[in-house]
């Protein structure tokens, strides 16, 4: 499922206290996503990386209690245990938990299952959320203990470049970049090539993004090819030019009717997504008319992206017919 629909099962899996695993390939965004899911839900996350720790990490250091003659284990500072200043509703995230030591996984369940570890038990309302690559993706994944496995919930989420451009719209990812992803969706994740030290995903496109601005450096090829890879970085470099060659957007605004529509299929998605990305609400009819010469697929492109853009334009008359006439998309 893609992360929007794994929010949507982990808030139910939460509120009936059910710890999850995530799976999925490397870079699609699963510990971004559980820091968003943290402010969502209002609750703190707690990074505990399982792969670099050892288990007294977890069940604290043995000190003498000289009155009773026993030891004591003095509480970890960093986990929301009985005792902590963590809030109750902390989120304890095992980010990479299928690549920690066996010695640990066996600390983990414990942790996932009891909610303990030893004599340190977690705050009542803490919720457990693990994550970790598939031993296909050969990220240095081991197989998971059965007996860790049946202990959690297990979601596999994959990338979904609707969900990678609402992303981007709320974090200042450069237009050129969704243009690009809008007309080569298939490249947003792509671990099918020969090198496997670079290659196109969520991670590295948003990487790529803060490059782009070096686009008249002799290096540019070359330093896109060291994020994504060869054949991505050719694809995306060609595009950059297409989406530099594009009728100027202030003409087309001026002149809807008359500015010069393309015909090569880059270059209509590279527009239509580079006018939401301006519009506002003076000019988004404008917008509208002028996209509306192309095939209506971009009109729908153009008026959904302009809108998470910017909610205030779904207030708008142009929006109200715009949902009017693809009422089908819409409701869908």
């Amino acid at each position: 499922m893609h992360l929007k629909d794994a929010a949507r099962a982990i808030t139910r899996y939460m509120k009936a206290d059910i710890p999850v695993m995530m799976w999925g390939a490397p870079g699609i965004g699963k510990t971004d996503f559980c820091y968003q899911l943290g402010q969502q839900t209002g609750r703190t996350v707690i990074d505990w990386r399982t792969n670099l720790r050892d288990p007294v990490d977890a069940r604290g250091l043995p000190v003498a209690d000289l009155e009773n003659n026993v030891a004591r284990w003095l509480r970890p500072s960093d986990l929301p245990f009985e005792g902590s200043d963590f809030p109750e509703d902390s989120i304890v995230f095992l980010d990479e938990i299928n690549t920690a030591s066996p010695a640990m996984q066996v600390v983990a369940m414990q942790l996932v299952n009891e909610r303990r570890v030893g004599e340190h038990r977690l705050k009542k309302g803490v919720y457990i959320i693990a994550a970790g690559n598939r031993q296909s993706d050969k990220a240095a994944a081991q197989r998971m203990p059965t007996a860790l496995a049946n202990r959690l919930a297990h979601i596999d989420v994959e990338a979904d470049v609707d969900i990678f451009c609402d992303w981007a719209y709320d974090n200042q990812i450069n237009p050129m970049l969704i243009a690009f992803l809008r007309w080569r969706p298939a490249l947003l994740h792509d671990m099918a090539g020969q090198d496997l030290r670079a290659f196109p995903t969520p991670r590295s496109w948003e990487r790529t993004s803060r490059i782009i601005d070096d686009e008249d450096d002799p290096l540019f090829l070359q330093m896109v090819t060291g994020l994504v890879g060869e054949g991505a970085a050719a694809e995306f470099i060609g595009f950059v030019r297409t989406y530099r060659n594009l009728p100027s957007l202030d003409l087309v605004l001026s002149n809807p009717n008359g500015a010069k529509v393309p015909a090569d299929p880059s270059a209509r998605f590279a527009i239509a997504v580079a006018l939401a990305h301006k519009v506002t609400a003076k000019t988004f009819e404008a917008g509208m008319n002028y996209i509306r010469r192309l095939p209506s697929e971009f009109e729908i492109l153009f008026g959904i992206d302009a809108v998470k853009r910017d909610t205030g334009l779904s207030h708008t008359q142009t929006f109200v017919d715009f949902s009017t006439r693809n009422q089908e998309v819409m409701i869908g």
